[in-house]
């Protein structure tokens, strides 16, 4: 499989393959809640632990679970502790209500959770971003996700894993009825050429992406990947 791949000097950190610690933020969202399921219940990992700002209301042998305040996200800085950082943070401008609100989610929660986890030694990060992510969009959305790319690959893990998903299809605690529409009306453009036609833009199952997160993981390859959404399929079908 293709892949955006750069090398980099290996850091001196532990790359192990089995009994991992997960961690993961972003657990209440939709790939989020699809990753903690699945980490749960993957061999590789002997424990997962998230960072919320609600109790998600799941006991499980393996869930190490943290309420935190993500406005002091800095004093929690001593439990980032692992081996793979899940980064599933997202928002909409609808739900923001402002862009500096979108901001603070999609990009300075995002990057200070990743910034801690890389000082604290976390050796892979695997980061949802998006379709069309570039700091040089004319869209605030696709800038925004752009900008953290840019800021995330200048960390010192071991392994950057970028995914960049299309039109994310699956349920939702809440309702996007925009997204709704133009997830249905991809899915039947993709299902009336083929899937050959959309590429990068295809529609995807918030399910698909965290099974590619997690297969990604497992691969334990240094350096820069970056997955638009048809490679996520191809990389899902690998786990």
């Amino acid at each position: 499989m293709a892949r955006q791949f750069c090398k980099r000097k290996p850091f001196p950190l532990e790359i192990v393959q089995h009994k991992k610690t997960a961690l993961l933020f972003g657990a209440t969202g939709l790939i989020g809640g699809y990753c903690l399921r699945q980490l749960l219940e993957h061999p590789a990992y002997q424990k997962v632990v998230i960072f919320t700002r609600r109790s998600i209301g799941l006991e499980h042998p393996r869930l190490e679970e943290h309420l935190i305040d993500f406005s002091r996200l800095s004093e929690y800085g001593p439990l980032i502790h692992g081996h793979d950082l899940f980064s599933c943070l997202g928002t909409t401008m609808a739900k923001a209500g402002s862009r500096e609100a979108f901001f603070q989610v999609d990009y300075r929660y995002a990057l200070e959770s990743a910034r801690l986890a890389s000082g604290n030694g976390v050796g892979q990060l695997l980061l949802v971003s998006s379709v069309g992510a570039s700091r040089d969009s004319l869209f605030f959305y696709s800038r925004v996700k752009g900008e953290l790319e840019d800021a995330v690959k200048k960390l010192p893990f071991w392994a950057h894993h970028i995914f960049q998903p299309s039109v994310l299809l699956g349920g939702r605690s809440e309702n996007r009825p925009a997204e709704s529409l133009a997830g249905r009306f991809a899915l039947g453009l993709d299902r009336l050429t083929g899937g050959g036609v959309l590429g990068k833009y295809r529609p995807i199952e918030g399910k698909i992406v965290a099974k590619a997160m997690i297969a990604a993981a497992q691969h334990l390859e240094p350096g820069l990947h970056v997955y638009p959404s048809d490679m996520i399929h191809q990389l899902a079908r690998e786990e």
